[in-house]
């Protein structure tokens, strides 16, 4: 997948979009959190990486685009409950036919008191799959900050139709 366009939305301090550079993509990432970005700048600077970062609210910007890939860790599962269909319209504005989707998303299967928010099977596939195919469904665990708190978590592979 070397030289394809990534955009990862809500990058935080840059480690996905930088990982995604190494190998070979040409990233845009957003954050809403301008001292993220400015750090995810540096991180990438001193790596000697070239990346595209913004700051902003990613469902009120022009991200450009197609993408070829888009990729977030917690963003759908965040804004599901809020702002889903303003997400989905700069989703179908980023992409194309074919541009593949990873999301990573809290599992719902067990209780959820202090983590991320989360999500049913039945509801990823019945808000999703209008506008995109599901490729791939895993469950893995987020590894957090701490070592005794990792929350179950689906991996979701879409491909837009």
């Amino acid at each position: 997948m070397s030289g394809k366009t990534v955009l990862e939305i809500v990058c935080g301090t840059g480690t996905n979009a930088i990982a995604f550079a190494r190998r070979g993509y040409r990233v845009t990432a957003v954050d809403y959190v301008e001292l993220a970005v400015r750090r995810a700048r540096e991180k990438a600077w001193k790596a000697g990486i070239e990346i595209d970062f913004r700051v902003g609210d990613a469902t009120r910007m022009d991200l450009g685009g197609p993408y070829e890939v888009v990729f977030d860790r917690g963003v759908y599962h965040g804004i599901r409950n809020g702002n889903l269909t303003a997400f989905l319209k700069m989703l179908e504005g980023v992409t194309r036919k074919g541009t593949r989707w990873l999301t990573l998303a809290g599992n719902a299967k067990e209780p959820m008191v202090n983590g991320p928010p989360v999500v049913t099977e039945d509801e990823f596939r019945t808000e999703l799959e209008p506008m995109f195919k599901i490729l791939e469904v895993h469950e893995f665990r987020f590894t957090l900050d701490r070592e005794d708190f990792r929350p179950l978590a689906w991996s979701i592979l879409l491909e837009r139709r």
